[in-house]
């Protein structure tokens, strides 16, 4: 971290060593954009939850939405690991911002990984460009960190599928013009189908707008579908594959709620240690104090290490390995309950000037916490890692200091 002091960053660098140079670049522009134009205003896209159009544009103008889509539909096909540092970078400054960027990003990929040929190259350049918008629709009032829950049923009737259900808190659900809906197949409740459904298809309603305690900017709705038809060729994948396309946009979109925590905790820390310097607390200024010292140590310490086991989920991801799924879990786990608490203790050190509502740590603090409830909360993670610890312990050779093959045994 020393010798990225010089530069004016508390955080080290380290992780852009395993970028190539285009990625180091990209990442260069976004810290740029987020120190001239997204950090400066993002008190004032506090204010409203109206969706962040001129985030969005300018953000799409500069490829940065461009780098979910794949090289031939006018993307760059970026790897995670260079998502991870963008969201990140966007996360220090603006949640909104950085949700634009996840959100992009979860609410295309299926169409990306599923949707045919024609309709690629229909909907995928003006996705990409910013032109149009798509919205994931998944979870349901009754179903959504199990995705195996889904009430909603999609039953085939000739060249179409009739879709009745309702989904809730859809992000981007009054800009989009295209809804990814999953839902079970009538015939078969095992069989999860995933269709693109137009916003203005007939029996499809959205409603007003809700409110939410922070991430304004990235308002959320609700959705009915009643006899709602879709196209068979708008079908993502093939019937059964709904399940899957919704698992691998959710593993890339943890990474992304993960990246976005640690950006945002690592503004928090930045902040109060800069308040630590300029305050002054019985007679020597409050970064002299052992045990502020010692809060700050913690803060950085576990961030540094959240910021590792980050990278190792987007590694791989990006190298196809099997185990990403759970290593995403457990980054979002440890990343989103640390960034809460981080931006907590960020908080407590500034003292009343943290809570107003002039300082950026009050708007940090309401944002954390959505971290930890959105694409699974942490609750969910624990029980998902925690169940795959037990299933994978069973095959394995017993621990060599044990005397007994049984433990019932001693």
């Amino acid at each position: 971290m020393t010798a990225n002091a010089c530069a004016g960053r508390l955080f080290g660098d380290h992780f852009l060593s395993r970028l190539n140079v285009d990625e180091q670049a990209m990442v260069a522009n976004v810290r740029r954009l987020a120190r001239d134009a997204l950090g400066p205003r993002a008190a004032e896209v506090a204010q409203r939850d109206v969706f962040a159009w001129d985030n969005f544009r300018l953000l799409a103008r500069e490829g940065v939405i461009g780098t979910a889509f794949p090289r031939e539909y006018g993307g760059t096909d970026a790897r995670q690991v260079l998502r991870i540092r963008i969201i990140e970078e966007l996360g220090r400054v603006c949640s909104a911002s950085a949700s634009l960027v996840t959100g992009a990003d979860l609410s295309c990929r299926a169409i990306v990984a599923g949707a045919s040929d024609d309709n690629k190259a229909r909907l995928l350049p003006a996705l990409c460009r910013g032109d149009i918008q798509a919205a994931f629709a998944l979870t349901e009032p009754g179903a959504g960190s199990d995705v195996r829950g889904l009430p909603t049923t999609i039953r085939r009737e000739g060249d179409d599928y009739v879709i009745n259900g309702r989904k809730k808190f859809i992000t981007r659900g009054t800009t989009a013009d295209w809804f990814l809906g999953v839902g079970r197949a009538a015939h078969d409740p095992s069989c999860f189908i995933a269709v693109l459904v137009p916003r203005d298809a007939a029996g499809f309603a959205i409603s007003p707008e809700v409110g939410k305690l922070g991430w304004a900017g990235v308002p959320i709705s609700s959705l009915q579908f009643k006899d709602v038809r879709a196209q068979v060729s708008d079908r993502l994948g093939a019937e059964g594959d709904g399940f899957d396309l919704a698992q691998d946009a959710l593993i890339r979109a943890r990474m992304g709620h993960a990246s976005m925590a640690l950006g945002r905790a690592i503004g928090a820390v930045e902040i109060a240690a800069a308040y630590m310097v300029d305050r002054k607390l019985f007679g020597k200024s409050l970064g002299e104090h052992q045990g502020a010292q010692w809060t700050v140590a913690d803060m950085v310490t576990q961030l540094e290490a959240a910021r590792a086991l980050v990278h190792l989920a987007a590694e791989k991801y990006d190298s196809g390995d099997p185990d990403a799924g759970i290593f995403a879990s457990m980054a979002k786990l440890q990343a989103t309950d640390l960034g809460m608490k981080v931006v907590t203790d960020a908080l407590q050190l500034t003292g009343g000037r943290g809570y107003l509502q002039d300082f950026p740590l009050e708007r940090f603090f309401r944002d954390a916490k959505l971290n930890q409830i959105g694409e699974g909360s942490s609750e969910v993670h624990k029980t998902v890692i925690g169940r795959d610890a037990i299933r994978r312990v069973r095959t394995l050779e017993r621990h060599p200091c044990l005397k007994f093959e049984s433990l019932e045994n001693y």
